[in-house]
This record gives C-alpha cells, structure tokens and sequence, in this order.
C-alpha cells in the first residue's frame, strides 16, 4: 500500500469535520435468537450504547445507523441520540452503507464534514487514543485505517471524496472494493490496540470479552 499520495495532502484542523457513522442496522443472527446491540457487556453497559460512548469520547459529531423498526431507547441509546434509518438494512451491510451516507451527502449540518468514520456496532474495545489519530489524519480525499500486528482493522475513515462510491454499495458488499480501487488514496496506521479487531459476534465472545484485551483471540 502506497502511503506517499496520502501524506501529501494537509489533515483536517477541526475533530469536528469528521463525523462518526456507527453501523447498528444488522439482524444479529448468530446471537442465539437474541438482539446483541442489547447485550450486557461485563461491566453491565448494553453493547451498542457502550460502542457509541467510546466513539462520541472522540467524535463530536455522531450517527448511529439502525433498522426501521427499532426503537433507539429499547437499545440502551439516549432519547438525543442522532440516527439514521436503513430502509435496507434486510438486504445487508452494503445496503445499510448506502442508505446511511445518502442520508449524510444530504444532511446540511454535515456541509463542511471533511469525512466519514465507518464504525462497527459490535466492536466496544476500540481505544479512544486509535480514534484521536485517525480523526485527526482525516482529509476530504483519504481514506485511514488502523493496523495492528500488521493487520489492518476498524473503523476506517472514509474522505467526502469518496461518499459518493459509498452511497452505490448494494447488498452485502462492504466497502473493501472501494479501497481496493484507491490504494494509493489509503493511509495506514500502526496502532497498539488488539481493539481494532474484536468484535461482539456471538453470545460466547461476551465472555472473552471480560479477558484483557492484551489476552483476547483477534476475530
């Protein structure tokens, strides 16, 4: 991956031009019948309220993404939460990209956002140290990710530049074909945070969960 381009362009100077998007819309059918955004984590927090804290101690600006039909309270968020519906969240990740960032291209309190962190609902144990750097290194024409262990994780921060690619997703498709096709756009971090890899998949991992992190399998 070609680091070089990326540098060149100048970050942005304000942690407020880049918005958290925190995907929620997803049908949790590996987690035994049951919704994992309710989950207790072993502190007691419900998993997804836990994941949009931990962002919002690095994002100013947040949207939560979620289904049609829920009800932000019933998942533990606050009554001022910001969300976004997805309308086609049933036809998977792709769709519920798509819907989430048709919705930000048009939301006029985002006019000046420079970028876009993509983060996972799932994932609790990100530390807010990874998201400073990444927030900070964001540009309109960037896309950043975290690297731990030499592996690349999440969330990844996607320049406004490239909104529009993000809005064309369908289906499952995630965004690693955007990527793929700006390589030389893509700016990785090295971090030391096992967080950027562990997700909440299965009810199992909410025990795993209670291990330090240091100590927990990388999904």
């Amino acid at each position: 991956m070609r680091q070089e381009s990326a540098r060149a362009e100048r970050p942005s100077n304000s942690n407020a031009r880049v918005v958290a998007v925190i995907l929620a819309a997803g049908a949790s059918r590996r987690f035994d019948g049951e919704d994992k955004r309710r989950a207790r984590l072993p502190g007691g927090q419900p998993l997804l309220a836990a994941t949009v804290a931990n962002a919002a101690a690095a994002f100013p600006r947040l949207r939560v993404v979620i289904r049609d039909q829920d009800e932000p309270e019933a998942l533990g968020l606050a009554p001022d939460t910001p969300i976004i519906r997805a309308p086609h969240a049933r036809a998977g990740l792709g769709a519920s990209l798509a819907d989430a960032f048709a919705v930000l291209k048009a939301d006029g309190e985002l006019a000046g956002a420079a970028a876009a962190a993509i983060l996972l609902g799932d994932m609790p144990y990100l530390s807010p140290d990874t998201l400073r750097v990444l927030r900070d290194s964001a540009t309109p024409k960037r896309i950043v990710r975290p690297r731990h262990r030499g592996r690349p994780g999440h969330p990844v921060l996607f320049g406004r530049a490239f909104w529009d690619e993000l809005t064309a997703l369908v289906g499952d498709e995630g965004a690693r074909s955007i990527i793929a096709r700006h390589r030389t756009h893509c700016l990785e971090f090295e971090v030391n945070d096992p967080g950027i890899h562990i997700d909440i998949d299965v009810a199992a991992d909410l025990a795993t969960a209670a291990l330090p992190l240091d100590a927990c399998p990388h999904s």
